[in-house]
């Protein structure tokens, strides 16, 4: 078996805040820790969906301080560590500052694809923090290779050490992934990594294309639980990536059940491909506007799905969430 040569990163307690409504109990947040730490998981990541700061009525209310989830993950760990991801705009510099007193080690600062200029302060204060530090290019779909490359250098340039590519809309093929990430692979010096969801049923494909690529961060959640629908599976890449032949460092059957015993009996609902989820991915959408639109679409009783297409067409964004609602409008009107 080859030597391990990545991380298994796991998102179930940020990710999944889209699918809980942004509701995890203290509880299921320190059980689902312990399960990890136990697993051998090294890095996992909590906070609200929309990273530090996101509780807010555009977002979404947390029902729990995210700062005592974080402090609650950290203290239930004996090997794992807790990442945080920070968009900036949403989450400010005091954000980050009062998640490493709560315990986190690692932070993500998330920008969209063409926009790492704005993660310049909070790159530099995580490193200043002592923190692992990532770059995370949100929508990687919509740039392309060429354009990616320049934003990985500027994050690399900042001080990241690890930069992201990052299928927010779960629309990416394999032959996407293969792309993107060999070209930073002959770009940056840095490390590289892979986010991936799974709208078009891709996501496992396109995690085995990045690691192939070279991609050394790998994400996934347990029972698939996060946006749209849902992430790469991190129990079942677990197993694809022993039958691949590298050794992942994590116990399958423990994760297993982490999976089955934990995350499970508090999913509201099981992690599938549905026909609107589908439709985002099909579109390019940003996987967590999936309940908005939802939201919207009983609120002006028009289709879910026209509402997704129409948002695909004008390339709307993550942070654009208050567009659902009027584009939702004016397809009533039109109707």
């Amino acid at each position: 078996m080859e030597k391990k040569s990545f991380e298994i990163l796991d998102v179930t307690l940020r990710d999944g805040s889209h699918a809980m409504s942004h509701a995890f109990t203290p509880e299921q947040v320190r059980d689902t820790a312990r399960a990890l730490d136990a697993a051998g998981v090294r890095y996992f990541e909590v906070s609200h969906g929309d990273g530090l700061g996101g509780s807010s009525l555009q977002y979404g209310l947390s029902k729990h301080d995210e700062l005592e989830l974080i402090e609650i993950a950290a203290d239930a760990c004996t090997q794992a560590e807790v990442s945080v991801l920070l968009i900036p705009g949403i989450g400010v510099k005091g954000d980050l500052q009062n998640a490493v007193k709560a315990g986190a080690k690692m932070v993500r600062v998330a920008t969209h694809v063409t926009e790492a200029d704005v993660a310049a302060q909070h790159i530099a204060l995580g490193r200043e923090l002592g923190l692992k530090t990532v770059g995370f290019l949100m929508m990687s779909h919509m740039a392309p290779t060429a354009k990616i490359v320049e934003q990985a250098k500027l994050f690399e340039s900042y001080g990241a050490e690890v930069v992201y590519v990052t299928d927010s809309a779960g629309y990416m093929l394999p032959q996407d992934v293969t792309e993107r990430i060999s070209a930073l692979k002959q770009s940056i010096g840095c490390d590289i990594g892979f986010h991936g969801h799974n709208n078009l049923s891709m996501a496992m494909a396109n995690t085995v294309a990045a690691v192939e690529a070279g991609a050394t961060f790998i994400d996934g959640s347990l029972r698939a639980l996060g946006a749209g629908s849902g992430n790469t599976q991190t129990e079942v890449m677990v197993a694809v990536l022993e039958r691949l032949g590298y050794e992942t460092g994590i116990d399958l059957y423990k994760i297993m059940d982490a999976a089955n015993d934990v995350v499970t009996p508090y999913m509201p609902r099981p992690q599938e491909i549905t026909g609107s989820s589908l439709v985002m991915g099909y579109s390019g959408v940003y996987s967590s506007f999936l309940l908005h639109t939802q939201v919207a679409a009983k609120r002006f009783g028009v289709d879910e799905r026209d509402i997704l297409v129409e948002l695909g067409r004008m390339k709307a964004v993550g942070g654009q969430e208050d567009l659902i609602y009027d584009v939702a409008q004016g397809i009533a009107a039109r109707n």
